[in-house]
């Protein structure tokens, strides 16, 4: 027996029924709080948004149970309580002009969405008024009544999903949604250094335990973001990227953007903002790939964190709910800026590489503890009972003993050398080759170890890329030209791209109909499928990429290249040829890694090696 649905009337046709207020709160929520870090998420910016110094969030069981942000904003006067928990009522906007948009929220959508789902209390109090509270269970509102409270607004959510009991079985493990809480904080907290984040988990009842904490900081624009991002990344990060400051058109890109030898196997160390916001945007991460083609290979990615600001009338920020998705206006020209800002700044870093290299190989030479640990330790005589010892037993030497390093001082008798020696230089002397393939310099202050194969092939690849951009790229002309049929989307956006292309060695011309003729191919790539290059073109213009596709291949053309032109693994050199490695080194842009991100050479610090030792 067939069942009609209850929609269905009598006639067949659909009844349309208008929602009462719960469905349609619920409903929202599912879009606004997907997970407890949405409903934090929403709840902080709310705080920021009135103007807090202090914003601290308490949760317990990775929020489901409990959630509690407590700020020191202004507040809410006791008539603003109801209508902040109306659908759509907000005090960011005036609802005349949606572009023109300068707060974290403005949809009015995420207290009653939280409601709705939730057990809500909100205490708050403004300058001049009374504390007051105001609670709202699974949509239904209790009446304002007074609380005892400091300026500043509490909103405690307990019971998450409780009304839609469904949504708690897609709910992840207690420790994976503290984790994304916290990185909701963190994000947050980046955004904001002039703000202090407390984040503590209260799931043992009591005090709990506090899992991030950053202070605010004060300091210009860079100061104060580079003592917030050393705070929340970690100090390895901010030693080991370059400052970024670009601007184009009225729109400023700011930040830091780390040295490709300080990569990451994953994006989630990528943090991108558009004026002030968190989002995850597939232009940026375009950008960003294209930014760093150069220096990293396909399975590694920089770790950057990129503050875009610009007039609110060129970005729309209103494209979804979470408002983590961003469109421009001119989306090629902020693309642009990110990848020439983070190539210009890659570039002033010169032959600089991670520190983080240097320490992975210093920890690599420290000693395994030897015997079972001690026990005791009044055994070990202090240091200044082995001084008196060893000058005891070597007195010819116990004045040398408090400062001796092992350092050999040549004889200065011979007359200097005009300008600067070779080890005060960046790299220092050569010294000698080991194992055919590694260069030992020495500098002021420590010696380097080069791979010379690595250093050469990143030197002999950016010759090359010079001479392609000054001479252009060679095109090859096909002795019969490949017709490719094509969609009229396609077609359109080959031939918008045609002039590009172009200079990169790829021509089209326009066939009739929807089809297109490739004439000429890049030389350097040799034989190639020119309709398979092509479609791979338009895929990537399809994404609301550049046609950067064929320069990728040239230049992963020219990296093989300059791989087998580079002074190879096992070959003998000179102390003249050393030296002149290192000085190309240092005048080169980018010699601190190979062309796949690894690192060409390794700076160790005297003090260090000393220390390893125990000198000092």
């Amino acid at each position: 027996m067939t069942t009609h649905s209850r929609n269905i009337g009598a006639e067949g046709r659909p009844v349309i029924r208008q929602l009462d207020e719960a469905a349609i709160n619920r409903i929202a929520a599912g879009e606004v709080v997907e997970r407890p870090a949405s409903a934090v998420k929403e709840l902080v910016e709310n705080a920021i948004d009135a103007g807090a110094r202090r914003v601290t969030v308490e949760i317990a069981h990775g929020g489901k149970t409990l959630i509690r942000v407590i700020d020191d904003g202004c507040g809410m006067a006791p008539e603003d309580l109801p209508l902040a928990l109306s659908r759509h009522a907000t005090s960011k906007i005036d609802g005349s002009d949606l572009l023109n948009i300068h707060s974290f929220g403005f949809r009015g959508e995420a207290l009653p969405s939280l409601g709705a789902v939730g057990r809500l209390t909100i205490q708050s109090r403004a300058a001049g008024f009374d504390g007051v509270e105001i609670a709202v269970a699974g949509g239904r509102m209790s009446e304002v009544k007074p609380a005892a409270l400091r300026p500043g607004t509490i909103v405690t959510l307990r019971d998450l999903f409780f009304a839609t009991p469904a949504r708690l079985k897609f709910m992840r493990s207690d420790r994976a949604e503290t984790q994304a809480v916290g990185e909701v904080i963190r994000r947050l907290a980046m955004a904001e250094p002039s703000v202090g984040f407390t984040l503590r988990d209260v799931s043992g009842g009591g005090e709990g335990r506090v899992t991030f904490r950053a202070d605010a900081v004060s300091g210009d624009l860079f100061d104060a973001l580079r003592a917030r991002l050393a705070q929340v990344l970690g100090a390895e990060f901010t030693e080991n990227a370059c400052r970024i400051d670009a601007e184009r058109e009225g729109v400023r890109l700011t930040g830091y953007a780390a040295l490709p030898t300080y990569s990451r196997g994953s994006s989630v160390a990528q943090h991108l903002f558009v004026k002030g916001r968190p989002v995850r945007d597939k232009l940026f991460l375009g950008a960003l790939r294209g930014a760093y083609q150069d220096f990293l290979s396909r399975d590694r990615h920089p770790a950057v964190a990129l503050f875009l600001d610009c007039d609110p009338e060129r970005v729309d920020v209103n494209v979804h709910p979470a408002k983590s998705e961003v469109r421009f206006r001119d989306a090629g020209a902020v693309r642009g800026l990110i990848v020439t800002a983070l190539r210009h700044a890659l570039a002033e870093a010169g032959h600089r590489a991670s520190s983080t290299v240097s320490q992975a190989a210093l920890g690599a030479m420290r000693p395994e503890p030897s015997g079972p640990p001690r026990v005791y330790q009044m055994d070990r005589p202090s240091p200044g009972a082995r001084a008196a010892s060893y000058a005891a037993q070597a007195p010819g030497f116990a004045e040398m003993a408090p400062t001796w390093s092992g350092r050999v001082v040549e004889d200065v008798a011979e007359a200097e050398e005009p300008g600067p020696q070779p080890e005060a230089l960046p790299l220092g002397a050569a010294r000698g080759q080991v194992h055919e393939n590694y260069i030992i310099a020495q500098t002021a202050d420590g010696i380097v170890i080069v791979d010379q194969h690595a250093a050469h092939e990143r030197l002999v690849y950016e010759k090359l890329k010079a001479q392609m951009a000054e001479r252009g790229v060679p095109a090859q002309a096909l002795l019969i030209p490949e017709i490719v049929e094509l969609s009229a989307d396609d077609l359109g956006r080959v031939l918008e791209a045609s002039d590009d292309l172009a200079r990169m060695g790829l021509v089209i011309e326009p066939f009739g109909g929807s089809a297109v003729a490739v004439r000429e191919t890049p030389a350097i790539l040799g034989e190639v499928n020119a309709e398979r290059l092509l479609r791979d073109v338009l895929d990537e213009l399809s994404e609301g990429e550049s046609s950067g596709l064929v320069q990728e291949k040239i230049e992963a053309i020219l990296s093989r290249v300059a791989c087998h032109g580079s002074i190879r693994s096992g070959r003998r050199m000179r102390g003249e040829e050393m030296n002149a490695l290192l000085r190309e080194m240092e005048a080169v842009p980018h010699s601190g890694q190979c062309n796949h991100g690894r690192p060409t050479y390794v700076e160790l610090k005297l003090s260090d090696i000393e220390r390893l030792f125990g000198r000092t």
